[in-house]
């Protein structure tokens, strides 16, 4: 079982001028400890679910850029990007730049974006759901069409580029992975099955994985994909320290589902939460 730190809170300590060398401290306390891969959240306000719209929010690649520059080993995303924050040819640019400067660490992690508060106040176009999984499948066209070797150009109902040149390319071969994040089932899965290297699922319940996971495969029966190709990753939404034993069995029910990544939220503190888990929980999930 590989394991990821999903960093999705920039509000302890309190101070803004702390949160970079906090956010350095658990990137590398992560990294020394055998973290396989660090996301960070595309959102320019908190989630009102999870806390105040007016916490303290980073700009994501941002984010994965200072990231890139002090860690060696780790893979490096947003989990997960939002489709309408930027245009698709920019924003395979932008994921090719992390990747060059991180030494081929970069991962496109992307879904259809939902956050209307956040879109409504900084400008960004509110479409209704079905034009937003339109512009998703266009938007994985055309990242794929940058990341090969067709630099013709492209003409999909929603997004026109005269050109698809990117250079220089990934360092990642063939291109940068892709994981598509949700478990909707008609649509997100169904894209996973067409172009992506991988799925995350919200772990809930092994049930409802286990579910989800048997929808996947019938889409890639019926896309004709080697559902076996893709990699298979959830985010663990419990509170994983208060009960480590529970997670531990969670974690095997899901390694035999196929699940091969289980990604953790910090509670708190972030160094930590980073420094508890990788003396409580970390050998033990990675000898699963």
């Amino acid at each position: 079982m590989e394991l990821g730190l999903h960093y999705w809170n920039y509000s302890t300590p309190a101070e803004p001028e702390r949160i970079a060398s906090t956010l350095a401290h658990t990137a590398r306390i992560a990294e020394q400890a055998g973290f396989a891969q660090f996301t960070v959240m595309d959102h320019y306000f908190q989630m009102e679910h999870s806390g105040q719209h007016d916490e303290p929010m980073l700009e994501g690649y941002t984010t994965l850029g200072y990231l890139a520059a002090l860690t060696e080993r780790m893979r490096l995303g947003l989990l997960v990007t939002g489709v309408m924050y930027r245009y698709p040819g920019l924003l395979a640019k932008i994921v090719t730049t992390l990747d060059v400067l991180s030494g081929g660490r970069a991962e496109l992690g992307i879904g259809a974006s939902w956050y209307e508060r956040e879109q409504r106040a900084l400008g960004v176009p509110v479409v209704p759901m079905g034009e937003r999984f339109e512009r998703l499948e266009e938007t994985l066209q055309i990242c794929l069409q940058m990341w090969g070797p067709d630099n013709g150009p492209y003409k999909g109902e929603h997004y026109q580029l005269a050109e698809t040149l990117c250079v220089p390319a990934p360092l990642t071969r063939p291109h940068p992975p892709i994981l598509v994040g949700g478990g909707g089932e008609k649509k997100t899965l169904l894209l996973v099955a067409r172009y992506a290297d991988a799925c995350n699922l919200f772990a809930s319940s092994v049930e409802d994985v286990a579910a989800k996971l048997e929808v996947l495969r019938a889409h890639c029966a019926a896309e004709r994909r080697d559902y076996h190709a893709i990699r298979k990753t959830a985010v663990y939404v419990a509170p994983a320290l208060a009960d480590p034993d529970k997670v531990i069995r969670d974690a095997e029910q899901l390694s035999a589902l196929g699940i091969t990544q289980l990604d953790f939220m910090p509670n708190g503190d972030p160094v930590a939460y980073a420094t508890e888990f990788a003396e409580r929980l970390l050998p033990r999930l990675t000898s699963i």
